[in-house]
């Protein structure tokens, strides 16, 4: 009787992670299509779903920008929470904005790309990373070192870089 209830809990627990990774592959975009630099999929035209990027520097949290206090960069458009974080973004968007064009960080190391959630987020040797949902987040952080790695090299060919 034991056995049966572990094996029906694991069986259940295989079907819960397949269904998540195939909601996942739903929002994915295969290497081989040209990717736009910037995800702006969550609100058209704006960049981290509308969230100041400055903030989970300064705050430690993602905090929704103002559309009135905007900045346009990379082709798309950049809400702040103040007047002084969209000087700093100005000064130095390099150091604010997103990683991988906001796009999952993961999906981007695993070779194509997902939508960034600016809700599940992390920051590692000074730069801001996305991630797809919770629990491809603390996938990406089991080796942040290696995932950046190969986020680096996939990236370019995602989005159609020349080298």
């Amino acid at each position: 009787m034991q056995a049966r209830r572990t094996f029906l809990f694991v069986s259940a627990s295989v079907v819960a992670g397949a269904l998540a990774v195939a909601t996942h592959l739903q929002n994915a975009t295969p290497a081989a299509a040209q990717t736009p630099p910037v995800y702006t999929g969550i609100v058209k035209g704006v960049a981290v779903g509308g969230y100041d990027p400055v903030a989970y520097f300064t705050e430690n949290k993602p905090v929704k920008g103002n559309p009135t206090i905007a900045h346009e960069h990379g082709g798309a458009q950049y809400h702040f929470s103040s007047e002084a974080n969209r000087e700093l973004f100005r000064k130095d968007p390099a150091k604010y904005a997103p990683q991988y064009g906001g796009y999952c960080a993961w999906a981007v190391a695993e070779g194509y790309t997902a939508h960034g959630d600016p809700n599940h987020w992390t920051i590692s040797e000074g730069k801001l990373f996305l991630n797809y949902n919770r629990g491809v987040k603390t996938t990406w952080e089991k080796d942040i070192p290696g995932n950046v790695k190969r986020s680096e090299i996939n990236w370019p060919k995602l989005i159609g870089a020349k080298k």
